[in-house]
């Protein structure tokens, strides 16, 4: 068809050809004419002179004729003339409309060829191509940037802007784009090596004064950290790793966000975010990536190469695969890349202290269910959320690490501090201690009480206050010490691990009622639902005899936990996921294996489901618990199907498929089994009454949950 097509624009163009040239015999056949008329004499030679009347008259009457005859041929001559300019003329015009033509069949051969060259590769990895090559080819013009770039409206031009200007689509095959070699290139070739040396993070941190209080906990940990990589590459496998490109943009730490959490954090400011962010720095960089560092909208702009004039930098940036941020900077992302944030969408893991659950994090539902706030409505795989503690499998347990270790030097100091009779009080700010007087006379009754409170705050004057610390003095008094004290609040801290590291028991309050984002303040606006039962839940799951959950305000239970506790001994006990090496471990295993950018392979491994039908009213998260099994969202959709739980000795008599629950795959008395038509709303934490919902459960590792037993 493309020969046929070619073959008749080339007939087309022969025929203007044909004409041409006719016009340019035409036109020489007029010169040819001219230099006749022209070469003659406009008279004939005079008749000889008779004396004859007669003869005189007809001699003057041909002589008229002559004339005549004479001036017709001038009109004529100048006719000609007149008739010779035009098709010159018009010549001349054929011409350049031939040239014009040729050159028009030429390109339209050219783009043909182009875009017949340019086949869209495989976009897996890639969701917004195609809709961005749609909109491309109707909107190029709209902004100058395009044009800069190359773009003329062809497909290659736009697959090559798209693929190697803003990185939407594929790069073409065969394309010699120095930035895609150079990327490909690193990627096949730079190895993740466990490294054996903070040192190279120091320069990228000492000069932000947003990572001051970061910079000195890494440091505080570095042997540590060392000693974990290096112990951590004896037991497994870890040199089939690529290096990646990570950007690290804290946007709570930034000075636009106005929190000031970095300026407080010497001050007896909430510390809780800055361990997580500083465990997280030191873990990539021992694991042997590139880190990138914004702690600011201008670092974020400079970065991701937005220029002045809103083009994209020329400058080649990182290929990055990964970012981690909270949920603050991705409304910063939002901001400085408008819609283009998108592209960024699936690489995006946020750092999120309390979890955000699947309906709160659905734009969509939430707004239809009134329940868009502040910190919902992202529409992000519900596991791209990483939380502190374990407590919301539709989200990813990140952690942080518990600082029990430090110099060996010191370690043996602490292991030859004597235990006293003491308890040390965990509560910073003098807020915390209000309305808990009954309840510390308790304590006071048995041990020696010490605080480690700001200086200006009123306390029971028998409290022996140390002020605001630093972490090795919290370490020592903790040693020192038989009993941590909670005071309700803070919620979820990471204080109540470090007393259990420090062979300390934790004296737990209760939260009656347990308290959520229905009847909390402080969890108002908070993007989920989940009861928080004590101060802190995960050491309540540790329990007796390091963790004992009281009533502060029911006198004999507090007596009745302090005297177990001044009757027993306890060694030091902390999770392993709460260590430098299970921290190294769980994210090797994520950043390797979690890819929210591709629908290649499968993770965790199908071979970990187990499949349980929970009761009616029922969360498949308290279903998997009770048969000692987490809920594994990424293994929904292999029960979303009639097929799928026939497999599993569920007979569906009828089935629909809706996105009208969280619920989804269920059944209800009949056999009716329901599916659901969102992937963004599966979820393990919600239940019905009325339905029976179908569980993916799966094993994990003793005291490493994020992780099943295959998975290592």
């Amino acid at each position: 068809m493309l020969g046929n097509n070619k073959l008749k624009r080339h007939d087309k163009v022969w025929m203007e050809k044909c004409r041409t040239e006719g016009m340019k015999r035409f036109v020489k056949f007029v010169d040819d004419l001219l230099d006749i008329l022209e070469s003659s004499n406009y008279s004939s030679p005079s008749p000889p002179s008779r004396d004859y009347k007669e003869e005189l008259q007809v001699v003057q009457l041909k002589m008229k004729e002559e004339r005549e005859r004479g001036k017709m041929k001038d009109e004529v001559i100048k006719q000609l003339h007149s008739d010779k300019l035009q098709l010159q003329q018009q010549v001349a015009h054929l011409k350049e409309l031939q040239k014009l033509q040729v050159e028009k069949e030429e390109n339209k051969d050219s783009q043909t060829t182009e875009d017949g060259n340019c086949p869209l590769p495989p976009t897996d990895g890639f969701p917004q191509c195609e809709g961005k090559l749609k909109w491309m080819k109707e909107m190029w013009k709209t902004d100058p940037c395009y044009g800069s770039y190359g773009v003329n409206g062809s497909l290659c031009s736009i697959i090559i802007y798209l693929s190697e200007i803003e990185s939407w689509c594929p790069v073409l095959p065969g394309r010699s784009s120095s930035s895609a070699q150079a990327e490909k290139s690193e990627e096949e070739s730079d190895q993740a090596v466990v490294r054996t040396s903070l040192e190279g993070l120091y320069p990228s941190l000492k000069n932000r004064v947003q990572f001051r209080w970061i910079h000195q906990r890494i440091q505080s940990m570095d042997e540590i950290w060392v000693e974990a990589g290096r112990s951590l590459s004896a037991k497994y496998n870890l040199t089939e790793r690529k290096a990646k490109h990570i950007l690290v943009h804290p946007g709570a730490l930034t000075n636009e966000s106005g929190f000031r959490i970095a300026d407080r954090a010497f001050s007896g400011g909430p510390l809780g975010e800055l361990v997580q962010w500083s465990d997280l720095i030191s873990t990539l960089h021992i694991l042997g990536h590139h880190l990138h560092f914004s702690a600011s909208i201008p670092d974020l702009n400079n970065f991701l190469g937005i220029n002045k004039e809103g083009c994209p930098s020329r400058q080649s940036k990182p290929n990055t695969k990964l970012i981690y941020t909270d949920i603050i900077g991705l409304r910063q992302f939002q901001k400085v890349l408008q819609k283009s944030w998108i592209k960024y969408k699936c690489m995006m893991r946020l750092l999120d202290s309390f979890g955000t659950e699947p309906d709160f994090n659905h734009a969509v539902w939430a707004q239809k269910q009134k329940l868009k706030n502040p910190y919902g409505g992202f529409s992000l795989t519900p596991a791209q959320f990483y939380t502190m503690f374990p407590h919301t499998p539709d989200n990813t347990f990140l952690g942080f690490v518990v600082q029990h270790q430090m110099s060996s030097e010191f370690t043996e100091q602490l292991r030859s501090t004597e235990r006293r009779n003491q308890a040390l009080v965990y509560g910073k700010r003098g807020l915390f201690w209000e309305g808990k007087e009954a309840y510390l006379d308790i304590i006071h009754k048995h041990l020696e009480i010490h605080g480690t409170v700001e200086n200006r705050t009123k306390i029971p004057s028998y409290v022996k206050n140390h002020g605001i610390v630093n972490g090795t003095e919290v370490q020592t008094l903790l040693r020192q010490s038989k009993v941590f004290v909670g005071l309700s609040f803070p919620y979820e801290g990471p204080a109540p691990l470090e007393a259990l590291a420090n062979g300390c028991a934790f004296l737990n309050p209760r939260l009656h009622p347990p308290l959520s984002s229905l009847n909390s303040e402080f969890f108002k606006g908070k993007p989920n639902i989940r009861e928080v039962t004590s101060q802190n839940p995960y050491v309540e799951a540790i329990g007796e005899p390091y963790v004992w959950t009281v009533d502060m305000f029911n006198e004999t239970e507090v007596e009745k936990a302090l005297t177990a506790i001044l009757n027993q001994s306890i060694e030091p006990y902390l999770p392993y996921e709460f260590t430098c090496e299970g921290m190294l471990q769980r994210l090797s295993v994520l950043i390797e294996k979690q890819d929210f950018c591709s629908s290649a392979g499968r993770w965790p491994p199908l071979s970990a489901l187990q499949v349980v039908k929970a009761e009616p009213g029922v969360s498949c998260k308290q279903t998997c618990q009770r048969v000692g099994r987490i809920c594994e969202p990424a293994f929904f959709p292999q029960l979303n199907s009639v097929k799928d739980l026939a497999e599993h000795g569920v007979d569906c008599q009828t089935s629909e498929v809706s996105n009208s629950s969280l619920v989804f795959p269920a059944y209800n008395g009949t056999k009716h089994c329901l599916f659901q038509s969102d992937p963004l709303l599966f979820s393990c934490v919600r239940s019905n009454q009325s339905l029976i919902r179908i569980c993916p459960c799966r094993d994990y590792i003793k005291d490493q949950i994020a992780l099943c037993k295959a998975c290592v």
